[in-house]
Protein backbone atom coordinates (compact mmCIF):
# COMPACT_ATOMS: atom_id res chain seq x y z
CA UNK A 1 0.00 0.00 0.00
CA UNK A 2 1.41 3.45 -0.87
CA UNK A 3 2.57 5.32 2.22
CA UNK A 4 0.17 8.22 1.63
CA UNK A 5 -2.72 5.73 1.77
CA UNK A 6 -1.28 4.23 4.95
CA UNK A 7 -1.25 7.66 6.58
CA UNK A 8 -4.78 8.43 5.46
CA UNK A 9 -6.01 4.98 6.49
CA UNK A 10 -4.61 5.35 9.98
CA UNK A 11 -6.36 8.71 10.36
CA UNK A 12 -9.64 7.18 9.18
CA UNK A 13 -9.24 4.43 11.79
CA UNK A 14 -8.71 7.02 14.52
CA UNK A 15 -11.85 8.90 13.50
CA UNK A 16 -13.92 5.72 13.23
CA UNK A 17 -13.03 4.77 16.81
CA UNK A 18 -14.83 7.92 17.99
CA UNK A 19 -17.92 7.61 15.76
CA UNK A 20 -20.95 8.50 17.94
CA UNK A 21 -23.19 6.14 15.97
CA UNK A 22 -21.07 3.23 17.21
CA UNK A 23 -20.16 4.30 20.74
CA UNK A 24 -23.25 6.07 22.12
CA UNK A 25 -25.75 3.16 22.15
CA UNK A 26 -23.81 1.12 24.72
CA UNK A 27 -24.02 4.00 27.20
CA UNK A 28 -27.74 4.76 27.00
CA UNK A 29 -29.63 4.38 30.31
CA UNK A 30 -33.03 2.80 30.83
CA UNK A 31 -35.93 5.24 30.33
CA UNK A 32 -37.13 6.88 33.57
CA UNK A 33 -40.64 6.82 35.04
CA UNK A 34 -41.17 10.28 33.63
CA UNK A 35 -39.90 11.75 30.38
CA UNK A 36 -36.39 12.07 28.96
CA UNK A 37 -35.07 15.40 27.76
CA UNK A 38 -31.99 15.30 25.53
CA UNK A 39 -29.90 18.45 25.22
CA UNK A 40 -26.33 19.09 24.19
CA UNK A 41 -23.82 20.92 22.08
CA UNK A 42 -20.68 20.27 20.09
CA UNK A 43 -19.40 19.13 16.74
CA UNK A 44 -20.60 15.59 17.48
CA UNK A 45 -23.96 16.65 18.93
CA UNK A 46 -26.07 15.83 15.87
CA UNK A 47 -24.56 12.37 15.43
CA UNK A 48 -24.89 11.66 19.15
CA UNK A 49 -28.54 12.73 19.09
CA UNK A 50 -29.17 10.55 16.05
CA UNK A 51 -27.69 7.56 17.86
CA UNK A 52 -29.99 8.19 20.84
CA UNK A 53 -33.06 8.38 18.60
CA UNK A 54 -32.16 5.21 16.74
CA UNK A 55 -31.81 3.20 19.96
CA UNK A 56 -34.39 4.75 22.30
CA UNK A 57 -37.60 2.72 22.83
CA UNK A 58 -40.36 4.02 20.58
CA UNK A 59 -42.88 3.94 23.42
CA UNK A 60 -40.71 5.94 25.85
CA UNK A 61 -41.18 9.73 26.01
CA UNK A 62 -38.24 11.50 24.36
CA UNK A 63 -37.70 15.08 23.25
CA UNK A 64 -34.84 17.49 23.09
CA UNK A 65 -32.64 20.05 21.40
CA UNK A 66 -28.94 19.95 20.55
CA UNK A 67 -26.70 22.53 18.92
CA UNK A 68 -23.98 21.73 16.40
CA UNK A 69 -21.71 23.69 14.11
CA UNK A 70 -22.98 24.81 10.71
CA UNK A 71 -22.53 21.96 8.26
CA UNK A 72 -22.30 19.29 10.97
CA UNK A 73 -25.98 18.21 11.06
CA UNK A 74 -26.90 14.67 10.07
CA UNK A 75 -28.68 14.11 6.73
CA UNK A 76 -32.37 13.25 7.03
CA UNK A 77 -32.86 9.48 7.43
CA UNK A 78 -35.67 7.93 5.34
CA UNK A 79 -38.39 5.86 6.92
CA UNK A 80 -38.07 2.29 5.55
CA UNK A 81 -41.82 1.82 5.14
CA UNK A 82 -42.75 5.14 3.56
CA UNK A 83 -39.53 6.52 2.09
CA UNK A 84 -40.03 9.86 3.82
CA UNK A 85 -37.77 11.53 6.34
CA UNK A 86 -38.42 10.37 9.88
CA UNK A 87 -39.74 13.07 12.22
CA UNK A 88 -37.00 13.86 14.71
CA UNK A 89 -37.82 13.75 18.41
CA UNK A 90 -34.57 15.63 19.12
CA UNK A 91 -34.32 18.93 17.26
CA UNK A 92 -30.91 19.93 15.86
CA UNK A 93 -29.97 23.60 15.56
CA UNK A 94 -26.87 24.71 13.69
CA UNK A 95 -24.89 27.70 14.97
CA UNK A 96 -21.51 29.39 14.65
CA UNK A 97 -18.17 28.05 15.85
CA UNK A 98 -15.65 29.06 17.16
CA UNK A 99 -17.21 32.50 17.68
CA UNK A 100 -20.85 32.29 18.89
CA UNK A 101 -23.82 33.81 17.09
CA UNK A 102 -27.49 34.65 17.73
CA UNK A 103 -28.69 31.22 16.57
CA UNK A 104 -26.61 29.53 19.26
CA UNK A 105 -27.67 32.03 21.91
CA UNK A 106 -31.39 31.53 21.20
CA UNK A 107 -31.08 27.73 21.13
CA UNK A 108 -29.11 27.76 24.40
CA UNK A 109 -31.82 29.83 26.08
CA UNK A 110 -34.42 27.31 24.88
CA UNK A 111 -32.30 24.48 26.32
CA UNK A 112 -32.05 26.19 29.71
CA UNK A 113 -35.80 26.83 29.85
CA UNK A 114 -36.58 23.20 28.95
CA UNK A 115 -34.17 21.92 31.62
CA UNK A 116 -35.73 24.18 34.27
CA UNK A 117 -39.13 22.57 33.55
CA UNK A 118 -38.00 19.02 34.41
CA UNK A 119 -39.40 17.12 37.40
CA UNK A 120 -37.54 14.72 39.72
CA UNK A 121 -39.02 11.64 38.00
CA UNK A 122 -37.64 12.76 34.62
CA UNK A 123 -34.15 12.31 33.14
CA UNK A 124 -31.83 14.89 31.63
CA UNK A 125 -29.53 13.27 29.06
CA UNK A 126 -26.78 15.69 28.00
CA UNK A 127 -24.65 15.09 24.89
CA UNK A 128 -21.36 16.98 25.04
CA UNK A 129 -18.46 17.18 22.61
CA UNK A 130 -15.73 19.55 21.53
CA UNK A 131 -16.91 22.90 20.24
CA UNK A 132 -19.63 23.11 22.85
CA UNK A 133 -18.15 26.17 24.56
CA UNK A 134 -19.03 28.50 21.69
CA UNK A 135 -22.16 26.66 20.55
CA UNK A 136 -23.71 26.57 24.03
CA UNK A 137 -23.43 30.33 24.53
CA UNK A 138 -25.73 32.22 26.87
CA UNK A 139 -24.05 35.37 28.20
CA UNK A 140 -24.41 36.24 31.86
CA UNK A 141 -26.69 39.07 32.93
CA UNK A 142 -25.38 42.43 31.73
CA UNK A 143 -23.13 40.95 29.02
CA UNK A 144 -24.16 41.20 25.37
CA UNK A 145 -23.55 38.59 22.68
CA UNK A 146 -21.28 41.06 20.89
CA UNK A 147 -19.19 41.37 24.07
CA UNK A 148 -18.96 37.59 24.31
CA UNK A 149 -17.94 37.34 20.66
CA UNK A 150 -15.15 39.89 21.22
CA UNK A 151 -13.75 37.91 24.13
CA UNK A 152 -13.93 34.63 22.20
CA UNK A 153 -11.92 36.14 19.35
CA UNK A 154 -9.32 37.46 21.77
CA UNK A 155 -9.04 34.09 23.52
CA UNK A 156 -8.66 32.24 20.22
CA UNK A 157 -5.82 34.49 19.04
CA UNK A 158 -3.82 34.78 22.26
CA UNK A 159 -2.39 31.24 22.33
CA UNK A 160 -3.91 30.28 25.70
CA UNK A 161 -4.56 26.55 26.26
CA UNK A 162 -8.19 25.50 26.09
CA UNK A 163 -8.37 24.92 29.85
CA UNK A 164 -7.55 28.57 30.56
CA UNK A 165 -9.86 29.80 27.80
CA UNK A 166 -12.71 27.88 29.37
CA UNK A 167 -12.04 29.32 32.83
CA UNK A 168 -12.96 32.71 31.37
CA UNK A 169 -15.93 31.37 29.40
CA UNK A 170 -17.44 29.66 32.45
CA UNK A 171 -17.55 32.90 34.39
CA UNK A 172 -19.25 34.83 31.59
CA UNK A 173 -22.01 32.27 31.03
CA UNK A 174 -25.41 31.39 32.47
CA UNK A 175 -25.06 27.71 31.57
CA UNK A 176 -21.41 26.61 31.66
CA UNK A 177 -19.34 25.52 34.66
CA UNK A 178 -21.96 23.15 36.10
CA UNK A 179 -24.87 25.61 35.82
CA UNK A 180 -26.80 23.44 33.34
CA UNK A 181 -26.87 20.54 35.79
CA UNK A 182 -27.78 22.91 38.62
CA UNK A 183 -30.86 24.03 36.66
CA UNK A 184 -32.28 20.49 36.54
CA UNK A 185 -34.52 18.94 39.21
CA UNK A 186 -34.11 15.62 37.39
CA UNK A 187 -31.12 13.26 37.51
CA UNK A 188 -28.47 14.11 34.92
CA UNK A 189 -26.38 11.82 32.73
CA UNK A 190 -23.83 13.58 30.53
CA UNK A 191 -22.26 11.50 27.75
CA UNK A 192 -19.03 13.18 26.70
CA UNK A 193 -16.72 12.87 23.70
CA UNK A 194 -13.48 14.45 24.88
CA UNK A 195 -11.42 16.84 22.78
CA UNK A 196 -9.38 18.12 25.74
CA UNK A 197 -6.07 16.77 27.00
CA UNK A 198 -6.61 14.94 30.28
CA UNK A 199 -10.30 14.24 29.51
CA UNK A 200 -11.54 16.15 32.57
CA UNK A 201 -15.29 16.91 32.09
CA UNK A 202 -14.86 20.35 33.66
CA UNK A 203 -12.81 21.44 30.64
CA UNK A 204 -14.83 19.81 27.84
CA UNK A 205 -17.28 22.33 26.33
CA UNK A 206 -16.68 24.40 29.49
CA UNK A 207 -18.19 21.70 31.69
CA UNK A 208 -21.94 22.47 31.64
CA UNK A 209 -22.63 19.52 33.97
CA UNK A 210 -19.34 19.31 35.87
CA UNK A 211 -18.25 21.00 39.10
CA UNK A 212 -15.99 23.97 38.46
CA UNK A 213 -12.85 24.26 40.61
CA UNK A 214 -11.90 27.65 39.14
CA UNK A 215 -12.78 31.04 40.61
CA UNK A 216 -13.64 34.57 39.58
CA UNK A 217 -10.05 35.54 40.39
CA UNK A 218 -8.78 32.77 38.09
CA UNK A 219 -10.80 34.19 35.20
CA UNK A 220 -9.44 37.68 35.79
CA UNK A 221 -5.92 36.28 36.00
CA UNK A 222 -6.21 34.72 32.53
CA UNK A 223 -7.33 38.03 31.06
CA UNK A 224 -4.40 39.80 32.72
CA UNK A 225 -1.84 37.11 31.83
CA UNK A 226 -2.59 37.39 28.11
CA UNK A 227 -3.32 41.14 28.17
CA UNK A 228 -6.71 40.55 26.55
CA UNK A 229 -8.68 43.53 25.28
CA UNK A 230 -12.13 42.81 26.75
CA UNK A 231 -15.23 45.00 27.07
CA UNK A 232 -15.69 46.98 30.25
CA UNK A 233 -18.93 45.08 30.94
CA UNK A 234 -16.96 41.88 31.36
CA UNK A 235 -14.37 43.36 33.68
CA UNK A 236 -17.20 44.76 35.82
CA UNK A 237 -18.93 41.38 35.84
CA UNK A 238 -15.81 39.47 36.87
CA UNK A 239 -14.91 42.04 39.51
CA UNK A 240 -18.45 41.83 40.91
CA UNK A 241 -17.91 38.10 41.26
CA UNK A 242 -14.61 38.62 43.07
CA UNK A 243 -16.38 41.05 45.41
CA UNK A 244 -19.03 38.45 46.25
CA UNK A 245 -21.88 40.30 44.56
CA UNK A 246 -22.59 37.44 42.08
CA UNK A 247 -22.84 33.73 42.99
CA UNK A 248 -20.00 31.61 41.65
CA UNK A 249 -20.16 28.40 39.67
CA UNK A 250 -21.04 25.22 41.65
CA UNK A 251 -17.89 23.72 43.12
CA UNK A 252 -16.64 20.17 43.76
CA UNK A 253 -18.46 18.74 46.76
CA UNK A 254 -21.70 20.56 46.01
CA UNK A 255 -24.63 18.31 46.91
CA UNK A 256 -26.30 18.82 43.53
CA UNK A 257 -23.67 16.62 41.86
CA UNK A 258 -24.92 13.59 43.81
CA UNK A 259 -27.57 13.23 41.06
CA UNK A 260 -25.19 14.00 38.19
CA UNK A 261 -22.92 11.62 36.26
CA UNK A 262 -20.36 12.84 33.75
CA UNK A 263 -19.29 9.87 31.62
CA UNK A 264 -16.50 10.23 29.04
CA UNK A 265 -17.26 7.74 26.24
CA UNK A 266 -14.58 8.59 23.65
CA UNK A 267 -11.04 9.88 24.04
CA UNK A 268 -7.96 10.62 21.99
CA UNK A 269 -6.12 7.71 23.66
CA UNK A 270 -8.59 5.19 22.28
CA UNK A 271 -8.49 6.68 18.81
CA UNK A 272 -4.68 6.68 18.69
CA UNK A 273 -4.64 3.04 19.73
CA UNK A 274 -7.17 2.19 17.02
CA UNK A 275 -4.90 3.84 14.45
CA UNK A 276 -1.89 1.90 15.72
CA UNK A 277 -3.83 -1.38 15.58
CA UNK A 278 -4.90 -0.66 12.00
CA UNK A 279 -1.33 0.12 10.92
CA UNK A 280 0.01 -2.99 12.61
CA UNK A 281 -2.51 -5.07 10.67
CA UNK A 282 -1.25 -3.57 7.39
CA UNK A 283 2.48 -3.89 8.18
CA UNK A 284 3.26 -6.63 10.74
CA UNK A 285 6.92 -5.51 10.92
CA UNK A 286 5.94 -1.95 11.83
CA UNK A 287 6.87 -0.61 15.26
CA UNK A 288 4.38 1.95 16.62
CA UNK A 289 5.42 4.35 19.36
CA UNK A 290 2.87 6.52 21.16
CA UNK A 291 4.30 9.95 21.94
CA UNK A 292 1.20 10.86 23.95
CA UNK A 293 -2.45 11.80 23.46
CA UNK A 294 -2.13 14.96 25.54
CA UNK A 295 0.56 16.95 23.74
CA UNK A 296 0.02 20.70 23.89
CA UNK A 297 2.05 23.84 23.30
CA UNK A 298 2.78 26.05 20.31
CA UNK A 299 2.36 23.92 17.17
CA UNK A 300 5.72 24.89 15.67
CA UNK A 301 7.54 24.21 18.95
CA UNK A 302 6.03 20.72 19.18
CA UNK A 303 7.05 20.10 15.57
CA UNK A 304 10.66 21.05 16.29
CA UNK A 305 10.72 18.69 19.27
CA UNK A 306 9.38 15.83 17.16
CA UNK A 307 11.79 16.64 14.33
CA UNK A 308 14.73 16.45 16.74
CA UNK A 309 13.57 12.99 17.77
CA UNK A 310 13.34 11.90 14.12
CA UNK A 311 16.84 13.21 13.38
CA UNK A 312 18.28 11.19 16.25
CA UNK A 313 16.51 8.04 15.11
CA UNK A 314 17.38 8.38 11.42
CA UNK A 315 20.95 9.62 11.71
CA UNK A 316 22.35 7.68 14.66
CA UNK A 317 20.26 4.48 14.58
CA UNK A 318 20.46 4.55 18.37
CA UNK A 319 17.70 4.61 20.96
CA UNK A 320 16.28 8.12 21.33
CA UNK A 321 13.85 9.91 23.57
CA UNK A 322 11.97 13.16 23.72
CA UNK A 323 13.73 15.97 25.60
CA UNK A 324 11.53 15.28 28.61
CA UNK A 325 12.92 11.75 28.72
CA UNK A 326 9.42 10.34 29.08
CA UNK A 327 9.35 8.35 25.84
CA UNK A 328 12.09 5.88 24.96
CA UNK A 329 12.12 5.18 21.20
CA UNK A 330 13.99 2.10 20.04
CA UNK A 331 14.80 1.73 16.34
CA UNK A 332 13.53 -1.61 15.02
CA UNK A 333 14.21 -3.73 11.95
CA UNK A 334 11.12 -2.49 10.13
CA UNK A 335 9.50 0.92 9.63
CA UNK A 336 8.56 3.08 12.61
CA UNK A 337 5.40 5.10 13.22
CA UNK A 338 5.43 7.90 15.78
CA UNK A 339 1.81 8.64 16.74
CA UNK A 340 0.56 11.51 18.87
CA UNK A 341 -2.52 13.50 19.72
CA UNK A 342 -3.56 16.44 21.83
CA UNK A 343 -4.24 20.08 21.10
CA UNK A 344 -1.55 22.54 20.12
CA UNK A 345 -2.00 26.27 19.76
CA UNK A 346 -1.08 28.88 17.16
CA UNK A 347 -0.48 32.38 18.47
CA UNK A 348 -1.30 34.99 15.83
CA UNK A 349 0.53 38.33 15.92
CA UNK A 350 -1.55 41.35 16.84
CA UNK A 351 -0.32 43.41 13.91
CA UNK A 352 -1.18 42.52 10.33
CA UNK A 353 1.48 42.21 7.70
CA UNK A 354 1.10 42.08 3.95
CA UNK A 355 3.02 40.76 1.02
CA UNK A 356 3.88 37.24 -0.04
CA UNK A 357 7.48 37.35 -1.15
CA UNK A 358 8.88 33.98 -1.96
CA UNK A 359 5.65 32.44 -3.18
CA UNK A 360 2.95 32.80 -5.84
CA UNK A 361 0.02 35.19 -5.55
CA UNK A 362 -2.33 32.42 -4.37
CA UNK A 363 -0.66 32.53 -0.96
CA UNK A 364 -1.97 34.97 1.65
CA UNK A 365 -1.24 35.05 5.37
CA UNK A 366 -3.10 33.34 8.21
CA UNK A 367 -4.78 30.44 6.44
CA UNK A 368 -4.81 27.04 8.07
CA UNK A 369 -4.83 25.66 11.59
CA UNK A 370 -2.69 24.05 14.25
CA UNK A 371 -2.34 20.71 12.38
CA UNK A 372 -1.13 22.19 9.10
CA UNK A 373 1.14 24.64 10.96
CA UNK A 374 2.66 21.76 12.94
CA UNK A 375 3.22 19.79 9.75
CA UNK A 376 4.82 22.64 7.82
CA UNK A 377 7.16 23.36 10.74
CA UNK A 378 8.03 19.67 10.86
CA UNK A 379 8.78 19.70 7.13
CA UNK A 380 11.07 22.71 7.45
CA UNK A 381 13.02 20.94 10.20
CA UNK A 382 13.26 17.67 8.26
CA UNK A 383 14.10 19.13 4.85
CA UNK A 384 16.33 16.78 2.81
CA UNK A 385 15.95 13.94 5.31
CA UNK A 386 15.02 10.89 3.27
CA UNK A 387 12.40 8.30 4.13
CA UNK A 388 10.19 10.44 6.41
CA UNK A 389 6.49 10.99 5.78
CA UNK A 390 3.90 12.62 8.05
CA UNK A 391 0.24 13.52 8.37
CA UNK A 392 -1.52 15.81 10.84
CA UNK A 393 -5.28 16.33 10.90
CA UNK A 394 -8.10 17.30 13.24
CA UNK A 395 -10.53 14.46 13.93
CA UNK A 396 -13.50 16.82 13.50
CA UNK A 397 -12.56 17.26 9.83
CA UNK A 398 -11.83 20.99 10.07
CA UNK A 399 -8.34 22.36 10.77
CA UNK A 400 -8.64 26.01 11.68
CA UNK A 401 -9.78 28.60 9.17
CA UNK A 402 -10.33 26.48 6.04
CA UNK A 403 -12.30 23.38 5.06
CA UNK A 404 -9.53 20.76 5.22
CA UNK A 405 -8.98 18.31 8.08
CA UNK A 406 -5.23 18.71 7.81
CA UNK A 407 -2.42 17.80 5.42
CA UNK A 408 0.32 15.29 4.65
CA UNK A 409 3.95 15.63 3.65
CA UNK A 410 6.39 13.39 1.76
CA UNK A 411 10.22 13.28 1.70
CA UNK A 412 10.33 15.30 -1.54
CA UNK A 413 7.63 17.84 -0.68
CA UNK A 414 9.94 20.76 0.10
CA UNK A 415 12.00 20.13 -3.04
CA UNK A 416 8.82 20.12 -5.15
CA UNK A 417 7.59 23.25 -3.40
CA UNK A 418 10.79 25.13 -4.16
CA UNK A 419 10.42 24.19 -7.83
CA UNK A 420 6.99 25.88 -7.72
CA UNK A 421 8.45 28.99 -6.11
CA UNK A 422 6.98 28.25 -2.69
CA UNK A 423 8.97 29.35 0.36
CA UNK A 424 8.05 27.05 3.25
CA UNK A 425 9.65 29.22 5.93
CA UNK A 426 7.86 32.35 4.69
CA UNK A 427 4.53 30.53 4.72
CA UNK A 428 5.26 29.34 8.25
CA UNK A 429 6.22 32.84 9.40
CA UNK A 430 3.00 34.29 7.97
CA UNK A 431 0.82 31.41 9.23
CA UNK A 432 -0.22 30.29 5.75
CA UNK A 433 0.38 26.56 5.94
CA UNK A 434 -2.88 25.99 4.06
CA UNK A 435 -1.61 27.90 1.02
CA UNK A 436 1.60 25.86 0.94
CA UNK A 437 -0.08 22.46 1.21
CA UNK A 438 -2.90 23.45 -1.16
CA UNK A 439 -0.43 24.41 -3.88
CA UNK A 440 1.19 20.97 -3.56
CA UNK A 441 -2.13 19.11 -3.54
CA UNK A 442 -1.35 17.73 -0.06
CA UNK A 443 -4.49 18.72 1.83
CA UNK A 444 -6.53 16.07 3.65
CA UNK A 445 -10.19 16.69 2.90
CA UNK A 446 -12.85 14.73 4.80
CA UNK A 447 -15.66 17.20 5.41
CA UNK A 448 -17.23 17.29 8.89
CA UNK A 449 -16.73 13.93 10.61
CA UNK A 450 -19.37 14.70 13.29
CA UNK A 451 -17.03 13.70 16.07
CA UNK A 452 -14.06 15.34 17.78
CA UNK A 453 -11.30 13.77 19.87
CA UNK A 454 -8.69 16.37 19.06
CA UNK A 455 -5.77 16.14 16.68
CA UNK A 456 -4.10 13.11 15.10
CA UNK A 457 -0.45 13.18 14.07
CA UNK A 458 1.69 10.44 12.58
CA UNK A 459 5.34 10.49 11.47
CA UNK A 460 6.25 7.46 9.36
CA UNK A 461 9.91 6.48 9.07
CA UNK A 462 10.68 4.10 6.22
Amino acid sequence: MPIEQLLRGSFAAAVAAADPLHIVPAHLPAPPRGRTLVVGAGKAAAAMAHAVEQHWPAEAALSGLVITRYGHAMPAMPDESHGAAQPARIRVVQAAHPVPDAAGELATLQILEAVQALAPEDLLLVLISGGGSSLLSLPAEGISLDDLRQVNRALLDCGAPIQQMNVVRKHLSRISGGRLAAASAAPVLALIISDVTGDDPTHIASGPCAPDPSSWRDALAVIQRYALDVPASMRRHLQAGVDGMIPGTPKPGNALFARVENRVIATADRSLQAAADWLQAQIPTLTCHMLGADISGEASDVAREHAALVHRLMQTHRPASLPSGSHAILPGKGPIALISGGECTVTLPGASTSGNAGGPDLITRARGGRCSEYLLALGVCLDALQGVWALAADTDGIDGSEDNAGAWIAPDSLRRARALGLDAQHCLDTHDAWGWFSALGHLVMTGPTRTNVNDYRIIFLE
